[in-house]
């Protein structure tokens, strides 16, 4: 576990916003609430989802896997943000016996902005499309439409509640993928990860590391309960655009 201190070397202006205790204490409750009525709207499709990944071949219908957050504690008469793993929940949407080692040479050559690695992952990519390889033999059909649809996303909401995770803020990294990041990079966890993000919805999987960042910290500096509603709102008609296409 890593503390990281908002008051570091970087200039001042530089530094994400320190908010007062009200806008987390707000958005805590925001959080509780509506990923409770969620929870409970959405159970009867959860296990249908549920249902179906069983019928769709072999192994559990969730996956757990270790994710690090960022969490604000009060130490020493300052405000801190430490790194902190937590177990994160989805649907499973591969095969249970796929190799993540594909997943971690991704990472690397998306981290390092490496573009010849990231093309030869993705042959035939265009500007605008996903860096995600192409053709992943290693998900399965039901996976395919959960991943499409943003739905394997859903057991995410028991992160919300139990306050491991914010409906809005920077999707948490995997421990592997923390050992990759430069230091500016550490930025992006100064903030409660969220199920989704500013940079889901200006781009989500179709912008480089950089660019990723970037909005992450955009959100940062910015954040506030009327931005993290707007966020919600937009990634509504983002999620049922790609389910469309």
């Amino acid at each position: 576990m890593t503390d990281v201190a908002l008051s570091g070397p970087l200039p001042p202006e530089e530094l994400p916003r320190v908010e007062g205790r009200g806008y987390h204490v707000a958005k805590r409750v925001l959080d509780f609430v509506l990923a409770g009525m969620l929870l409970v709207l959405l159970a009867p499709v959860m296990l249908i989802i549920a249902v179906a990944i069983r019928l769709d071949g072999p192994g559990p219908a969730l996956f757990a896997h270790e994710r690090i957050r960022g969490r604000r504690v009060h130490r020493d008469g300052r405000w801190l943000w430490i790194h902190e793993p937590f177990t994160m929940y989805k649907f499973r949407t591969m095969r249970a016996d796929a190799d993540p080692s594909i997943h971690r040479d991704y990472m690397a050559a998306y981290v390092a902005g490496d573009e010849e690695r990231l093309n030869a992952l993705r042959p035939g990519r265009k500007d605008g499309e996903s860096f995600r390889p192409a053709d992943d033999t290693r998900v399965t059909r039901v996976g395919a439409l959960l991943r499409r649809l943003s739905l394997d996303e859903l057991p995410q909401l028991w992160n919300v509640v139990r306050g491991e995770m914010s409906l809005v803020g920077p999707r948490p990294p995997l421990p592997y993928e923390l050992e990759m990041y430069q230091e500016h990079h550490l930025r992006r966890l100064e903030s409660r990860p969220g199920l989704t993000g500013l940079a889901q919805v200006r781009g989500r999987t179709t912008i480089g590391m950089e660019t990723s960042v970037n909005l992450d910290l955009e959100y940062i500096a910015n954040r506030s309960i009327w931005l993290d509603l707007k966020i919600l709102l937009l990634t509504i008609p983002i999620v049922l655009m790609q389910g469309a296409d």
